[in-house]
């Protein structure tokens, strides 16, 4: 593989301890090929917990840019992207002092900030697009604290989650973009998750839009990294709540809003795509009557 130049592309917002994990993790990277550099960009959306000049003191490698609370998670995602396609932020080598020489960059990789990458997962991804070539992405599967699998490619229209295998890539439909290395060729085919989308869903839908374009989607061996952190808030599955605010939260930007569930079904299943936008609300629905019921 000829020299390979990361543009790492994170988000964050009040999860200053998270960050930096995950920063430090990127830096502590072992194995990859000599001459592999590293730029990294940060957008921050209106934190108030000190992440972003957490993030300047420790890691003053990484270009960082602050943005309002107002700015989705993919939003800032594509700011990133931006930023990345400008020529700023490192460009050093991994773990290098800022001020080092800017290339373009090769592959995009999506960082969630959420995510600990251990030691070799950047050695295995660029290894694995080697092999797949410059028109695959290769996704990196997430355990969690106990070793289950929690994100990683998927497949179907089920969107079931593909186990990584030890020693070879997984082919899959689509993909989680917590970890994901999307090669230059593959960027100005497909370009940015789509801005229709503010939180979820950008990745999947980028992920069928990639394999309509006729781009092949891996999941490479072993794990790549471990979510950090306790769980999340509670959301529509939270025992005991009423059917109204079980919907309500199914409906909100941190699950399934309309307008974007139904851009995503229209695109994706047509002509199943009315039974696909219904199915989520109508299950929340049930289980938090059979919930009531059963409490």
């Amino acid at each position: 593989m000829h020299s390979v130049h990361l543009a790492v592309l994170m988000t964050s917002h009040d999860r200053r301890a998270r960050t930096l994990s995950a920063l430090r993790a990127l830096e502590e990277q072992r194995g990859l090929p000599t001459g592999t550099t590293l730029g990294v960009h940060l957008v921050d959306t209106g934190s108030t917990d000190g992440t972003p000049e957490a993030v300047r003191l420790r890691h003053p490698a990484v270009e960082v840019m602050s943005v309002g609370a107002d700015v989705s998670h993919n939003q800032a995602l594509r700011i990133a992207s931006r930023n990345s396609r400008s020529g700023g932020g490192g460009g050093g080598p991994l773990g290098g002092a800022p001020g080092g020489p800017t290339h373009a960059w090769t592959h995009q990789l999506w960082l969630d900030d959420g995510v600990e990458l251990l030691p070799d997962a950047l050695a295995n991804l660029v290894r694995t697009a080697g092999a797949a070539g410059p028109g695959a992405v290769v996704v990196g599967a997430v355990r969690n604290a106990y070793g289950d699998t929690v994100y990683s490619g998927r497949r179907g229209r089920s969107l079931a989650l593909v186990e990584p295998a030890e020693h070879r890539p997984v082919p899959c439909d689509t993909y989680d973009g917590r970890v994901a290395l999307v090669p230059r060729a593959v960027y100005d085919l497909v370009g940015d998750p789509d801005k229709v989308f503010r939180h979820r869903m950008a990745d999947y839908d980028h992920g069928r839009r990639a394999r309509r374009a006729g781009v092949s989607a891996f999941v490479a061996p072993g794990h790549a990294g471990e979510c950090v952190g306790g769980p999340g808030v509670p959301g529509s599955r939270e025992p005991g709540i009423g059917v109204r605010e079980a919907l309500r939260r199914a409906t909100s930007a941190q699950e399934l809003p309309l307008r974007p569930w139904w851009v995503y079904c229209l695109r994706h299943s047509w002509p199943w795509a009315p039974y696909l936008m219904l199915s989520p609300y109508a299950r929340t629905a049930a289980r938090a009557t059979l919930g009531r019921l059963r409490g």
